[in-house]
């Protein structure tokens, strides 16, 4: 039986189908649902194993972004979600879906990885004051996260004006990184003297909860998929794939 994958959507959301392009690649049954029907219907979540929230500016982004998207997890899911990450279940947020993420407290998460609705860390402005849309160079740091394989490096798109990841006066980066929670930075790429697009803490761009079952990154893997979504693609050695394939293939692996 295939992998389920929920792509959750709401207004404002832009990315989610390519996401759900991204996992059906990868081999999982991908659905794209509007966040009221698990309002109306919560225990609907249960019959998915990966729960994505993809990029996009969920309701305009208007207060801050991702906080309203948050606010409606935290009030109206909380519940639900607590059940369905216990339940070893995989959690991806994409750019908006990071910043969601964060928001209602889900990452970074509590320490000993039980899941938490406590807002601990944010995404804010770029450092530059103006949105950001380029290609970055990543590299892996953590072994932790069924997504991702340490050391590798790859190149993915950003495309945020609020990609700045930044900790709380009760975290450091190094209770992070002791925790394996430090999964993706932003490392030079030989092109661009500024490779950190944003700003943030310790060139992150990415991080898991404690468990690593929850990943959340600012890139968007889902826009390199294909080998020639790469704006250089015919000066690359010849690939079959985008690289960033790989993260959704390893979270379809993680369930077979």
């Amino acid at each position: 039986m295939a992998v389920r994958a929920l792509v959750l959507r709401t207004a404002g959301t832009n990315c989610d189908a390519e996401t759900q392009f991204a996992w059906e690649k990868a081999g999982a049954a991908a659905e794209r649902v509007h966040i009221n029907r698990f309002i109306e219907n919560p225990k609907a979540l249960a019959a998915y194993q990966i729960l994505t929230i993809p990029g996009g500016f969920s309701y305009g982004d208007d207060i801050a972004a991702g906080k309203i998207f948050a606010n409606q997890l935290v009030h109206h899911l909380a519940d639900i979600l607590q059940k369905f990450l216990g339940s070893d279940r995989l959690v991806l947020g994409i750019c908006n879906g990071f910043q969601v993420l964060v928001k209602c407290g889900l990452l970074p998460g509590s320490p000993d990885g039980r899941p938490t609705l406590t807002q601990t860390a944010t995404l804010t402005n770029n450092d530059c004051g103006m949105f950001v849309d380029r290609w970055i160079r990543l590299r892996t740091d953590t072994s932790r996260c069924p997504f991702l394989k340490k050391g590798e490096e790859l190149d993915l798109p950003v495309a945020h004006g609020e990609g700045k990841f930044l900790l709380g006066p009760s975290l450091t980066v190094t209770d992070l990184e002791a925790r394996g929670q430090v999964a993706l930075r932003y490392v030079p790429d030989g092109k661009s003297e500024i490779y950190n697009p944003n700003g943030s803490v310790s060139d992150i761009a990415g991080i898991s909860d404690p468990t690593g079952r929850i990943l959340g990154l600012m890139p968007h893997p889902e826009r390199h998929v294909l080998a020639w979504h790469h704006p250089q693609w015919t000066r690359r050695p010849p690939a079959e794939e985008g690289e960033g394939l790989a993260l959704f293939k390893r979270g379809v692996a993680y369930f077979r």
